[in-house]
């Protein structure tokens, strides 16, 4: 048997959580820009917007918005009471889990392309609310990983945490090249959504679920494959 490297655990760790953060860039941009401006893995985003929309004084969505919110928070719940008694980095429960994320990427791909979701607003709401479900499942699951700076769904802490703790702040400069990493993979992926929309929304959720299916296999590969015989 073989016994886990953690530092080789944790450099996975934090490459896998990095590539989901790219994802959720390109999620992000596809359901603004596609899917009548609604954000699906930052709710810091939608709870702003959702705000605006309520004042009546803007032409923002509302139903969408809220949708989404809600099944984020039933996602993160689902995956949450799975992983309560979670011990370890990754297990077999996380790897099925990011394989069901992946899945509901690819089913919301797959409806996107079947139907017209323009001229019929409740497939657009119901896209939008399953990705806000599975994109709580990730953040969930994000959380149990516990890469530091790396929630894969949102910066704004990772920048605070990068200028804050910075040598012009008089910190130490720690976890500085992840901070950078994570800002600009999910910058990266959004601009990956956006010209992917210049083809069809469906390839930009197809990248994502590709994206989630590899870093599930990966994962699991690594870390429980680690320990077994060759």
């Amino acid at each position: 048997m073989k016994s886990k490297n953690p530092i080789t655990s944790a450099r996975v760790n934090l490459s896998l959580m990095l590539a989901l953060t790219f994802s959720t860039g390109i999620i992000d941009a596809v359901g603004y820009l596609g899917l009548d401006r609604v954000f699906t893995g930052n709710m810091t985003g939608n709870v702003v917007l959702l705000g605006m929309a309520l004042t009546g004084t803007t032409t923002l969505p509302i139903l969408r918005p809220i949708l989404a919110l809600a099944l984020f928070c039933v996602g993160a719940i689902v995956a949450g009471r799975a992983l309560r008694k979670h011990e370890g980095d990754w297990s077999g429960l996380i790897t099925t889990l990011l394989g069901f994320v992946s899945l509901g990427l690819a089913l919301v791909a797959i409806m996107v392309l079947a139907v017209d979701y323009h001229t019929y607003e409740i497939y657009g709401s119901i896209a939008t609310s399953m990705l806000g479900f599975v994109m709580g499942m990730q953040a969930a699951l994000a959380r149990v990983v516990k890469v530091a700076d790396v929630t894969t769904v949102v910066v704004t802490s990772t920048i605070t945490g990068l200028a804050a703790d910075s040598r012009l702040a008089g910190g130490t400069g720690a976890f500085w090249p992840r901070r950078v990493l994570a800002i600009l993979l999910i910058m990266a992926g959004a601009a990956v959504g956006a010209v992917a929309l210049l083809i069809h929304i469906a390839v930009g959720l197809g990248i994502a679920a590709l994206i989630t299916f590899a870093v599930a296999i990966i994962g699991h590969r690594s870390h429980l494959g680690a320990g077994s015989p060759r």
